[in-house]
């Protein structure tokens, strides 16, 4: 089942130097909220600037729903702490509103708390970043969208390509960088359950979010009008959370850069029979970009995907398409509930051994029903992973084996890739640390974060304890100081963002409909 790595250990044991300077940028999703706990019905506040442009904060679904984006940086704790800034600083400019501290939104009763989709100004690009909004609430519900989550954006330094698998620069060792990228995408489909079972944190829902919703899932009543699975730990991963049955027809596989550009982009252009009854427009108003099974790239929900930072206009695939994967972008996290910027530095830690173990472990090609087949594994550690002696399946012909038998022989390849690391960084313990923690969690799910917040969940019920949280957490931002970035740069940066909306909107020539017709594909 676990891939043997011996040997890449041991060329890392000698050459430790390799994994020196892996760059990460996190984004983390919020909803703001009032002091009772309802959602709030403001605008996106125009101190903190343009939704549109600004580099470290914009919006996401909605413009309730904020979203906080960090720098790339090669640098554990800045990176946690610049996050921690943009917390602080936005707290500051929210007034009496609070940031919910939980992935799955808290609706006691939707009827009475609209949902005002993110509007991002009258550029043509802004209009149809909201047009394509319209699109995800009629496809999927406004309540799905409200789900909030970590993404976590992991790159190798040029150093490791070049020493391990032979790279003498980025752009001759394009293929090989992309090639090795998709191997450790390969293996997170295989492995990254391991994910939701020690970080999930989303296993009640409030009676109004299930309404209208078909399930077989069997929960049980809570406090209040909580929702929830026993032994679950991410339902914001399962079928009642972000996910798009519909794209389980399409084949898009991660064996080769070239296939899956290719196939991602028919998935752009396949009409859906289900889209096509929603219609493109009623009333002279539109009610999506288009009705095919993909609106754009950005709506294939995947826990992984490969990315590139873009230039200019160009689309995510374009990026790919002129330069290969740059980097890789986790999207299986949710928010921490016991953290104040809703991640915290052992997650990080585990997410960078597990994702360097995941490029090392050879990884067989796999097709359409084999990526499938990783489903259930992941489907049992969301609805049942705390449930003691849980059984996964081990490859395609049914043999099985213990959640806890196939984490334990991960860990022994974690440990070492632990030592190197550490040794990495300043000679510390810190990713051991994080070893010895976490590995005591197989035998006992009790300790893993998904049941103490489940624990918590059942005691006092989802509003009160986020209540408690939000509460908390708005008075100890408040109260610290900025660390990395100064108020200064936050007042610059809303400024330009302003400039930078404006300058779009006065460069606009086209109509908006002559605009959509030219980019029937958006690029955003």
């Amino acid at each position: 089942m676990i891939p043997n790595v011996s040997n890449a250990l041991a060329w890392l044991e000698y050459n430790p130097q390799a994994l020196k300077g892996i760059r990460r940028g996190i984004e983390r999703e919020a909803l703001r909220i009032n002091v009772d706990g309802s959602l709030a019905t403001t605008f996106h506040p125009k101190a903190l600037g343009s939704a549109l442009t600004h580099k470290y904060i914009t919006t996401d679904f909605a413009e309730a729903l904020l979203e906080f984006v960090t720098p790339v940086n090669d640098d554990i704790d800045r990176t946690l702490t610049i996050l921690r800034d943009i917390h602080r600083y936005v707290i500051r400019h929210l007034g009496e509103e609070r940031l919910w501290p939980m992935s799955m939104p808290f609706f006691v009763n939707n009827h009475h708390q609209p949902i005002v989709l993110a509007q991002y100004g009258c550029s043509n690009i802004g209009r149809m970043k909201t047009l394509y909004r319209h699109g995800l609430k009629n496809r999927y519900s406004a309540l799905m969208q409200m789900i909030s989550g970590i993404h976590y954006n992991f790159s190798l330094p040029l150093t490791f390509w070049k020493t391990y698998s032979g790279v003498t620069d980025e752009l001759s060792g394009q293929k090989i960088i992309s090639n090795g990228y998709l191997q450790l995408i390969r293996n997170y489909y295989r492995f990254g359950w391991i994910i939701p079972y020690f970080f999930g944190a989303s296993q009640g829902v409030t009676r109004s979010f299930l309404r209208g919703r078909t399930t077989n899932l069997r929960f049980k009543k809570g406090p209040s009008d909580l929702m929830y699975l026993p032994y679950s730990t991410s339902l914001r991963l399962g079928d009642i959370g972000y996910m798009n049955h519909l794209q389980n027809q399409l084949d898009i596989t991660f064996n080769d850069l070239d296939e899956y550009i290719f196939s991602l982009k028919q998935a752009m252009e396949r009409p859906s029979i289900d889209y096509q009854k929603i219609g493109l427009q009623k009333d002279g108003r539109y009610l999506q970009l288009n009705t095919n099974m993909l609106q754009t790239e950005n709506e294939l929900y995947t826990p992984i995907r490969p990315k590139r930072v873009t230039q200019g206009n160009e689309s995510t695939l374009d990026a790919l398409v002129r330069g290969g994967i740059q980097y890789i972008e986790v999207r299986s996290l949710d928010i921490n509930p016991f953290s104040s910027i809703g991640i915290d530095e052992e997650q990080v830690r585990f997410l960078d051994l597990f994702l360097v173990w995941c490029t090392l472990a050879k990884a067989p090609i796999m097709n359409s029903k084999e990526l499938l087949l990783t489903r259930i594994n992941w489907n049992r550690v969301i609805l049942e992973g705390l449930k003691p002696g849980l059984m996964l399946f081990i490859n395609h012909y049914g043999d099985q084996q213990s959640l806890a038998s196939i984490g334990k022989l991960l860990f022994k390849d974690l440990r070492r890739l632990a030592k190197i690391l550490d040794q990495n960084d300043s000679g510390n313990m810190s990713y051991q640390k994080v070893c010895d923690k976490l590995v005591k969690a197989l035998d006992c799910p009790n300790l893993t974060l998904s049941s103490r917040f489940l624990n918590k969940l059942i005691q006092h019920g989802m509003g009160k304890l986020g209540l408690i949280l939000a509460n908390d957490y708005r008075q100890t931002l408040l109260k610290e100081p900025l660390q990395v970035m100064s108020t200064a740069e936050f007042n610059k940066e809303q400024l330009q963002s302003w400039c930078r909306q404006r300058a779009l909107e006065e460069t606009d020539i086209l109509s908006f409909d002559d605009f959509l017709a030219k980019n029937k594909f958006p690029k955003f």
